[in-house]
């Protein structure tokens, strides 16, 4: 007669092993040294400027640029006047607030499903948001978004700020589905 085996006997089966724990300790160990020599306070002469598909951007932090923050990313558009940004869109949500100037965001919404299978496809036609200075902007998870500065003589500047930890987590997705003239 054969035994009838249960949980406990798989838990004790296999023969490989790892020091995965160890290193794990060891890294964050490593981590948080190399973390005390990070910058808390980045110069405005520090931050890059990046001619980009989305426009002229200037970078106030981003995991690239080294400092201790490590969950945001935050940059300034800056839209001369009548100028649009590029068309895009990502699996993070973002903020966006009004520094300067007036304009409006076109945005075309996701509508998903998950019935039988993912489905997705986006409005149509965009709703408009207008804006003007010392407003903020939401953009949900995935809409495809737009920024219009609609002045004809001022700037419009905006300050963008998204979680980068939807990105850790493996969903980097961003399309870039129009660029900004000039690109």
């Amino acid at each position: 007669m054969s035994k009838i085996l249960d949980e406990r006997d798989f838990a004790h089966v296999g023969s490989k092993t790892a020091s995965l724990r160890v290193e794990d300790i060891a890294a964050s160990q490593e981590f948080r040294k190399m973390y005390e020599t990070l910058p808390n306070v980045v110069s405005a002469d520090e931050m890059p400027w990046e001619r980009s598909p989305d426009g002229l951007i200037k970078h106030l932090v981003h995991h690239k640029m080294n400092t201790r923050e490590r969950c945001v990313e935050a940059y300034m558009q800056f839209l001369k006047p009548g100028e649009r940004s590029g068309k895009h869109r990502h699996m993070w949500e973002e903020v966006l607030f009004c520094v300067e100037g007036s304009g409006y965001d076109l945005h075309w919404d996701l509508n998903f499903d998950c019935l039988d299978a993912f489905e997705w496809q986006w409005a149509n036609e965009p709703k408009k948001f207008t804006w003007e200075r010392g407003d903020f902007i939401y953009v949900p998870p995935f809409t495809i978004h737009q920024h219009f500065n609609d002045h004809a003589t001022s700037e419009a500047r905006l300050i963008v700020i998204s979680n980068r930890m939807v990105k850790e987590m493996g969903f980097d997705w961003f399309d870039q589905i129009e660029n900004a003239p000039g690109f």
